[in-house]
C-alpha cells in the first residue's frame, strides 16, 4: 500500500494487517515451505472442520456396449477431516524503530513471518513436532512411514547415493504409489553436489536452481525437490534444536493436502510482559519495546504414511 507520509504506530490497526500485507505473507509462506510446495492445496474452513477428499486410487474406467451396464469404479476416496491450527510468533521491537520507520518494520515482517510460519509448518507435518519438540498439532505426519533408506550404504561402484535414492523410490513404486517429489534438508545439498561416479564426474547436475528464493528448487532423481531446514530439525541460529538425522522424505504427495487461513491477526502492545527462551521475564513498558503477536491458521491431512520413504543419515533416524 502506497503512503505519501511515513506510517506511524497510531496508523496501524491493532487487530488485522491490511490485505496488501497479508497476501504476500501467505504466498511467501507457501513458497518457502517444502511440504506446501509439493502437497496439494485445498480450502480451509476457519470455524469448523473441512472434509478433504484424499484419493487412494485412480478411478477405473472400462469399455461397455451401447446401453450396457456401466462399470462401477474400483477406486476409493478416504475422507480426512481438516481443521485450522494456529501458528503464533511474538516479536519484540524497539519503540524507536516502530515510531521512526513503521513502514520498514512491516516490510521486514513480510520477510520474517513467512520463514517463521513455513518452518513451523514443515516441522509439524514432517516430524509431528512443534519447534520446541512438543507433540505437533496434526495427528498424521510424513515421518510416520515405516519405509527407510540409510544414505551412504551403496558403494560408489554401484551408484552411491544415487542408487540409495532410487532404492527408496523403488519401495514406493513397488507398493503401487507414485513417486512425485522429495522434501530434503539443506544438509543433503552438499552431499549431492559432491557425489561423483567412478570417473570423478558429478552425478547430480540439476538439483538446484540458484536465485529462486523458494523451497522448490530443482529436481532429484527426475522429480521435484524442495528444501527445508525443518527436515533435519536443526534450524539455524536455534541452539536448542537438534539434528534428527533425517535428510529427506520422498513419495506420493497426492496423499498430502494442506489449507491456509485467510487472515493473519496481529496484536500490538506497549505494556505487556513476555518470557524469553531462557525463562527471563521482560516488560515492554519498562524496556521501551513494542510487542507484535502474529497468528495464522494452517491445516494438514495425510492419506497413507506408507506412500512415503525416509532417507536418513543413520538407521532409525527421524
Amino acid at each position: 500500500m502506497a503512503h505519501t507520509n511515513p506510517i506511524k504506530l497510531s496508523d496501524v490497526d491493532a487487530t488485522f494487517l491490511p490485505p496488501t500485507l497479508v497476501g504476500p505473507i501467505f504466498e511467501k509462506s507457501v513458497e518457502q515451505s517444502a511440504v506446501m510446495s509439493l502437497a496439494r492445496r485445498v480450502p480451509l474452513s476457519m470455524s469448523a472442520t473441512t472434509a478433504v477428499p484424499v484419493p487412494l486410487d485412480v478411478p477405473t474406467a472400462d469399455w461397455v456396449d451401447q446401453a450396457g451396464r456401466k462399470p462401477l469404479s474400483t477406486g476409493g476416496v478416504d475422507i480426512k477431516q481438516m481443521s485450522g491450527k494456529k501458528i503464533a510468533v511474538m516479536i519484540p521491537v524497539a519503540m524507536e524503530v516502530v515510531e521512526s520507520n513503521a513502514a520498514g518494520l512491516w516490510t521486514q515482517l513480510q520477510n520474517d513471518l513467512p520463514t517463521a510460519f513455513s518452518r513451523a509448518f514443515d516441522r509439524a507435518t514432517i516430524h509431528g513436532r512443534t519447534m520446541k519438540g512438543a507433540t505437533g498439532p496434526f495427528p498424521d505426519y510424513l515421518a510416520m512411514t515405516t519405509k527407510e533408506v540409510v544414505l551412504g550404504t551403496t558403494g560408489q561402484s554401484m551408484g552411491g547415493i544415487w542408487t540409495d535414492l532410487v532404492n527408496g523410490m523403488e519401495t514406493i513404486i513397488d507398493d503401487d504409489w507414485d513417486y512425485t517429489g522429495t522434501v530434503a534438508d539443506n544438509r543433503l545439498k552438499p552431499k549431492l553436489l559432491k557425489a561423483t561416479d567412478t570417473t570423478g564426474q558429478p552425478i547430480f547436475v540439476d538439483t538446484t536452481q540458484p536465485g529462486t528464493g523458494a523451497a522448490l528448487a530443482g529436481t532429484l532423481v527426475g522429480e521435484p525437490v524442495a528444501y527445508s531446514r525443518s527436515v533435519s530439525g536443526k534450524v539455524r541460529r536455534q541452539s536448542t534444536s537438534v539434528d534428527s538425522g533425517l535428510r529427506a522424505i520422498g513419495g506420493d504427495f497426492s496423499q498430502a493436502a494442506y489449507g491456509v487461513g485467510m487472515d493473519i491477526s496481529v496484536k500490538i502492545s506497549r505494556e505487556a510482559t513476555y518470557i524469553d527462551e531462557d525463562g527471563g521475564v521482560h516488560s515492554a513498558f519498562q524496556e521501551n519495546l513494542v510487542l507484535l503477536l502474529a497468528e495464522a491458521y494452517y491445516g494438514f491431512v495425510l492419506g497413507d504414511p506408507e506412500a512415503f520413504v525416509r532417507y536418513v543419515a543413520t538407521a532409525g533416524a527421524s
